[in-house]
């Protein structure tokens, strides 16, 4: 039996005990309490993207998702907003666009993976990000299509995604943070230092059952355990 597998046994253990570190969790509690209006008012604004942005400002946030692995969410959007605004986005080709990159980590590769996704979702010439995940009924179906078809998004960056475009709100985002919270509130053993896909769906499930627990609503939680870590809200 792995050792992932056992760490995950007696997480769920301490969970059906509902063992958590009390005093951690009611320090999340007390910041979900004084930052809710502000998560609110940031969830309302992703909705409003799905329902009235336009199809490049949808692939705006897919890009934005892909570049983040091992870079900077800040620098990462900034790029973003500088190659959009250029035109550099929808129609570079995947060279310039790695060219035009710097100094976002693996630029080349993931230069490579916005050309690939920006074909991916082009309909008859036009951009149909809206049109391609309205296929499928589910978010966790929309997600498993961008995790297999979208070269460059794994499970994080989809889920990430989906939430951005006012999706996903019982999908969990499991970055280093998000797990670094997980360990400190007794839902987890210890922090991963990588997620295979079941292993990723494992935690996502505890984590969905800490949310049900707390009362915290999944797509709250994860910025609960961001704003913990790095004392903000950010995409």
């Amino acid at each position: 039996m792995p050792p992932w597998y056992i760490r995950i046994k007696s997480t769920l253990d301490l969970r059906m005990s509902n063992r958590y570190n009390k005093d951690n969790v009611n320090q999340v509690l007390a910041l979900h309490t004084s930052i809710r209006d502000e998560i609110v008012e940031r969830l309302v604004s992703f909705r409003k993207l799905w329902e009235s942005a336009t199809e490049e400002e949808l692939f705006c946030e897919l890009a934005f998702c892909l570049l983040t692995p091992q870079s900077s969410a800040g620098r990462c959007w900034d790029k973003v907003e500088e190659i959009s605004c250029s035109g550099m986005l929808m129609k570079g080709s995947a060279e310039e666009l790695g060219e035009a990159l710097n100094p976002i980590r693996f630029r080349y590769n993931k230069g490579k993976y916005l050309a690939a996704a920006r074909e991916l979702f082009t309909r008859k010439g036009t951009m149909d990000v809206r049109g391609v995940l309205s296929a499928f009924t589910s978010d966790s179906e929309k997600r498993g299509f961008l995790v297999d078809s979208v070269k460059g998004l794994g499970y994080k960056e989809a889920s990430h995604f989906l939430r951005n475009v006012g999706l996903g709100a019982e999908l969990a985002i499991l970055d280093r943070h998000i797990l670094r919270g997980m360990a400190w509130l007794g839902i987890i053993y210890d922090e991963p230092k990588t997620l295979t896909p079941r292993r990723y769906l494992e935690y996502e499930k505890l984590l969905a059952a800490f949310a049900g627990e707390t009362g915290i609503p999944m797509d709250h939680l994860d910025f609960v355990l961001w704003y913990r870590a790095r004392g903000f809200i950010f995409k």
